[in-house]
């Protein structure tokens, strides 16, 4: 028996583990090498390579001990050379934690933890954003899929591990972390003060549009989430509901079997929800049980979507025929297990050890899931902050100035240009906000004019009215209905 988890880090009591860009297996799987390690290292592997390897680690740690100018902790050594070995993979999605790493994520697959709720990985050496835990610090503050994290509170993250850069984030509750960002777009660094807190992880939402169109939204598969995705379907079946729109946006992924179980729910019996293949190519297929849904689905994606999401809108686009809505998925097409109990120590080993395929045999990997219908958000709902540390007028140009003139346009008062020249027609565009603000009508970007546009912002983003990728899911679901 093992159990997999996820397999990059959210910052738990600043960004912990997440149940993100992993799927999580759970119990018996025939070929994952589930059976229990001999003792030794490589005690698997035959050969006089693996001895020969296992010597070299032994004479370069005894090496260490003996002439290092300092005395050294041989825990801290051998956490390094196992955070090596796997660094020395390639993968972003395996990886070694150290005990407390593993604790605190173990905590949070099972439904909370403490930080700013954001699921990070390792990728090309940079600590980067899968996606923000919805309602958490750091949706708030504006943190984005794919933004990569360079430093928090001046500590610079280069060089260091996925485990050693969430140690560094890692904070108590209500202590701030001040986070600098890189953003493809913008040519400057971006900083985020972001207090941290507990995360509660619902994990589904639901409500009932007008024309009987259901609205359920999961934002993670963790190990409950099934229950109470069948709990809010039987409910808004029960109101008569005609059609049905999930929205897995943002989600970064969780556990295979409840994805699995969820899917069942739509996929008709006998068809393919997934299939898994391991490293010598044999394939397992998960086949449904269920009976499918006599009413219309559609699934809304963007490029947070990832593992998990994407098993669930893959199954249901190729084997439910449901449509997709939004931007093509983030692009996460393995598996990995997780080993714990094996360590001895309470550290865990997360190994990718399957490639996951949709039910038609396609890898989603670094490709994602394209949407049947392509829809992007306005672009001021991936606008980038504005430097508060500096005060801009006519005549000035810049990113941050870009940024302004985005956030007005979205906000109806038509600065005339987004290309970051601060000409008049924006500075009659800022005074006009300030106006509004109940501000001085200087026609200048401070720090006071900067905070209040984008809190402006935020509330225009959370306004289901301006969410144009949810609004053509509903309509599409409206469609089908009428026909």
């Amino acid at each position: 028996m093992f159990k997999g988890r996820t397999v990059t880090f959210l910052v738990v009591v600043s960004m912990l583990v997440s149940c993100l860009l992993t799927l999580t297996l759970t119990g018996e799987w025939s070929f994952a090498g589930s059976a229990p390690l001999r003792s030794g290292l490589f005690a698997d592997s035959t050969g006089q390579s693996s001895k020969a390897g296992i010597e070299k680690i032994e004479k370069a740690l005894a090496l260490v001990e003996k002439n290092y100018v300092e005395d050294v902790d041989q825990k801290k050594l051998v956490d390094g050379a196992i955070d090596g070995m796997m660094g020395a993979l390639g993968d972003p999605f395996s990886s070694y934690m150290a005990p407390d790493t593993a604790q605190q994520f173990s905590e949070q697959i099972e439904g909370s933890f403490t930080g700013i709720g954001a699921e990070v990985s390792m990728e090309n050496g940079n600590v980067v954003v899968v996606s923000p835990i919805k309602g958490s610090p750091a949706e708030k503050a504006g943190i984005q899929p794919k933004d990569i994290l360079l430093s928090v509170n001046g500590e610079s993250f280069e060089g260091l591990s996925l485990n050693e850069a969430v140690a560094k984030i890692r904070g108590p509750k209500g202590t701030e972390a001040k986070i600098k960002v890189k953003r493809a777009g913008s040519d400057t660094t971006l900083e985020f003060k972001i207090v941290r807190a507990d995360i509660a992880l619902e994990t589904v939402y639901s409500r009932m549009e007008n024309g009987g169109v259901g609205v359920i939204e999961v934002t993670e598969f963790s190990m409950n989430t099934a229950e109470r995705f069948k709990e809010e379907l039987a409910s808004l079946e029960k109101q008569g509901m005609k059609g049905l729109v999930i929205d897995v946006r943002n989600n970064p992924g969780g556990v295979l079997t409840v994805v699995e179980d969820m899917s069942e729910q739509f996929v008709p019996k006998g068809k393919v929800i997934v299939q898994v293949e391991d490293k010598n190519k044999r394939r397992d297929q998960t086949l449904s049980k269920g009976s499918g849904k006599k009413y219309p689905v559609v699934v809304v994606t963007n490029k947070g979507s990832a593992s998990a999401s994407e098993i669930l809108a893959g199954a249901l686009q190729e084997s439910a025929g449901a449509k997709l809505v939004g931007e093509a998925t983030y692009g996460k097409g393995t598996v990995q297990s997780s080993y714990t109990q094996e360590m001895g120590d309470g550290s865990m080993l997360k190994i990718t050890i399957a490639k996951w395929l949709t039910p038609g045999g396609e890898w989603i990997h670094k490709k994602g899931i394209q949407p049947d219908v392509p829809v992007s958000q306005p672009d001021y709902f991936s606008v980038a902050p504005i430097n508060k540390e500096k005060t801009f007028k006519y005549d000035m140009l810049g990113d941050d100035i870009k940024s302004a003139q985005t956030m007005l346009d979205g906000l109806g008062l038509d600065p005339g240009r987004k290309d970051g020249y601060f000409d008049k027609k924006t500075e009659s565009a800022l005074k006009k906000f300030q106006t509004s603000q109940n501000m001085e009508p200087t026609g200048l970007l401070d720090a006071k004019t900067a905070e209040a546009l984008e809190s402006s912002v935020i509330e225009q983003i959370r306004d289901p009215k301006n969410d144009m990728q949810l609004k053509r899911a509903v309509e599409e679901i409206r469609k089908e209905i009428a026909s």
